[in-house]
């Protein structure tokens, strides 16, 4: 897989004596940023994100996730005084960063969108770097915290262990499905609802839909205000996450592969072991129904025939969905002189 040059050097945010990235042409850009008991931030990063976009046509949709603090008052003064740029939207209470990243997409007009973390841990300064990706052909531009800024054993640890498994299962390799800052073109995030904690599978989910995805490495900044939001608690949602997010890559169409495919794998043997029972029974003259192989051989082909009806009604309900709602079992990247009908 293609990535970009290794990062420079660390700065603060908003830092002034960074040199400037190279310009970029206008393009049609959201920045969507969940915001979370935030306050002392929020200035900061809008100044940050200014200095960074400057020269670009943007908007930045901050989503108040149901804050406790003082962060929604600061929204609507940022709101207030830039008027031109700044969005807001706030939750009735707190839903979750998926729901807010969420909430944030469907309230954006932007043809490409970067999502962002609100807590200055993310630098607003790469963001054209990324947005120059996106103008070399990809679909989404996913950021990868090289030298990341958290404790070792409670975040870092965690992190490396879930994109390990993501990848392997996904089959989309990437180091960092945890960095919020990526960029997305609007069309690949179209089709797929988010839940959970499924806003990290965002690339694994587009590249399902055939996109084309680059990692970049991104500078990652301590916390400088409040404290995390997460422990090791999340790596137990993402794993029951990967669950959903296997099945709906891989089987959400042909839900009989999987159903199917199990039941199979339980009948077979079932069946296999009361052959051998009759065979012991014939020449050794064993009794069947004294075995206890007996009724878990039984117990195991009907559960395989429940797997396969269940495969059957699944394939149903797919057919239902695509067919009730026209939406097609594939996605059109463009075409080519075709003709209106």
């Amino acid at each position: 897989m293609a990535r970009a040059t290794k990062a420079g050097p660390t700065n603060k945010v908003g830092s002034s004596t960074r040199a400037r990235p190279a310009p970029v042409r206008k393009i049609d850009l959201s920045v969507v940023i969940p915001v979370f008991n935030e306050e002392e931030s929020l200035e900061t990063l809008h100044r940050a994100l200014d200095e960074s976009l400057r020269g670009l046509a943007y908007e930045l949709v901050f989503v108040d996730d149901g804050s406790v603090d003082g962060g929604r008052m600061v929204l609507e003064r940022l709101a207030a005084q830039d008027r031109g740029h700044t969005r807001v939207v706030e939750l009735r209470r707190n839903f979750g960063q998926t729901a807010a990243i969420a909430a944030g997409i469907d309230h954006s007009v932007g043809e490409v969108i970067v999502t962002l973390d609100a807590d200055l841990q993310n630098d607003p300064a790469d963001i054209p770097a990324l947005l120059a990706k996106v103008q070399e052909g990809y679909d989404v531009v996913s950021g990868w915290r090289v030298n990341r800024k958290d404790t070792f054993l409670t975040r870092r640890l965690p992190s490396m262990a879930a994109n390990w498994l993501i990848s392997k299962v996904t089959g989309v390799p990437l180091h960092d499905y945890g960095c919020t800052l990526k960029a997305y073109r609007r069309e690949v995030l179209e089709g797929f609802r988010l839940y959970g904690e499924m806003h990290r599978f965002i690339p694994a989910y587009a590249v399902g839909v055939g996109a084309s995805i680059v990692e970049m490495p991104v500078r990652h900044h301590a916390r400088q205000y409040g404290k995390a939001k997460y422990g090791l608690e999340r790596l137990v949602k993402v794993i029951l996450d990967l669950f959903t997010v296997k099945f709906l890559m891989s089987y959400a169409n042909k839900p009989i592969y999987l159903f199917g495919g199990t039941g199979l794998l339980l009948i077979l043997p079932g069946i296999m072991v009361l052959l051998f029972l009759m065979v012991r029974r014939l020449v050794l003259e064993i009794s069947v129904l004294g075995s206890p192989l007996f009724p878990i051989s039984g117990m195991v082909i009907i559960l395989g025939f429940q797997s396969i009806l269940m495969g059957l009604i699944a394939e149903q309900l797919a057919r239902t969905y695509h067919e009730s709602q026209s939406k097609p079992t594939y996605s059109v990247r463009r075409v080519i002189n075709l003709r209106p009908r």
